[in-house]
């Protein structure tokens, strides 16, 4: 079996990160993959933010968390010390689907380099706050994008996580006649 499909098969979403900092070098790398991600078109109309610096990490944390009605103290990104945040041109047919590429693209990268990634909702809520308008516009981004998810990355608190097994009866085949295994 080919390393890539190896690296598909046992990325597992990480929820317990030691606080070690990622060397930028390997998040580069990280980010480098998201940009290849397949989009509609080729138009690549997908951005990628990271954030490394703790005080805005904590801040979107707590956002994150007052979304998701979850109680004081809980930290969705579970102590992840790094984040990639994924948006999309609204005006873009394909904005949802070519940022779930990246979003893919960016995990499965992080993996192969030994960081632990999971994907954490609620960016679109995120940035459709006067909050997320104004941190876009800080950055200099002035079209309408709409956040698709944050990618938590950090080195992993613990032991990783099996592969649970497959589900069954997940894939149908409709065959041409003369194929041996068509349908009759």
């Amino acid at each position: 079996m080919s390393k890539l499909l190896e690296q598909m098969k046992t990325r597992r979403s990480i929820r317990k990160y030691k606080q070690e900092l990622i060397p930028q070098e390997i998040i580069d790398q990280i980010i480098e993959a998201g940009l290849y991600a397949a989009s509609g078109k080729g138009g690549q109309n997908t951005i990628i933010i990271q954030v490394t610096n703790k005080e805005l990490r904590d801040k979107i944390s707590e956002m994150n968390r007052q979304i998701g009605g979850w109680e004081d103290g809980f930290d969705p990104f579970y102590g992840a010390p790094a984040m990639l945040i994924v948006l999309a041109k609204k005006d873009w047919p394909t904005h949802v689907y070519d940022g779930s590429l990246v979003m893919g693209n960016l995990m499965l990268a992080a993996h192969e380099l030994g960081v632990g990634s999971c994907w954490i909702h609620r960016a679109k809520e995120e940035f459709e706050t006067e909050w997320g308008k104004n941190l876009l516009q800080s950055l200099g981004i002035e079209d309408e994008y709409e956040g698709i998810g944050h990618c938590a990355l950090g080195y992993i608190d613990g032991e990783y996580p099996e592969t649970p097994a497959r589900k069954e009866n997940r894939v149908f085949y409709i065959k041409q006649e003369d194929e041996k295994e068509g349908i009759k």
